[in-house]
């Protein structure tokens, strides 16, 4: 990691980031801009930099940290188990987009995520109806009986 280059770019560094945080330029025409001149931008390759540090630091928090692995793998876990019953549900050519389309591609990946959604509701809903039966009928239902979505 080049400290020295982040020091010498850092009122650069800094006024990007004023720019990006007040809305005066969007990071993606940011990163256009950045990407479009030279290879050796100086302040991209500072930006660069402080992506290294940023991951590194993250990464050590990550390795010293239990609970955060914890954490971490719980929701990796969850996103993983969405993505396969979004799989599993999804219909027409087995999953694969075929369409070269970005606008179709988009469309088709986000019918495709509300059509998961709307099961995973509709079975929450269900849930919800055979609670209500079981304690009206008088069975004692605790926490630990029901479905969770919280992380273990």
């Amino acid at each position: 990691m080049d400290f020295d280059l982040i020091e010498s770019q850092f009122r650069h560094l800094m006024r990007v980031a004023i720019s990006v945080r007040e809305g005066a330029i969007s990071s993606s025409t940011l990163l256009k801009r950045l990407r479009s001149g030279p290879r050796k931008n100086a302040t991209y390759t500072a930006f660069r930099e402080v992506g290294r540090v940023i991951r590194t630091v993250q990464l050590l928090r990550y390795l010293s940290d239990a609970p955060l692995r914890r954490r971490v793998t719980a929701a990796t876990n969850k996103v993983e188990a969405f993505n396969g019953f979004s799989q599993w549900i999804g219909f027409g050519n087995c999953g694969v987009i075929a369409d070269n389309d970005p606008v179709e591609q988009e469309k088709a990946m986000k019918f495709n995520a509300l059509l998961t959604n709307a099961v995973i509701f509709h079975n929450a809903l269900d849930i919800a109806e055979i609670v209500r039966q079981l304690l009206e009928e008088g069975c004692e239902i605790t926490p630990e009986d029901l479905p969770t979505s919280r992380p273990t």
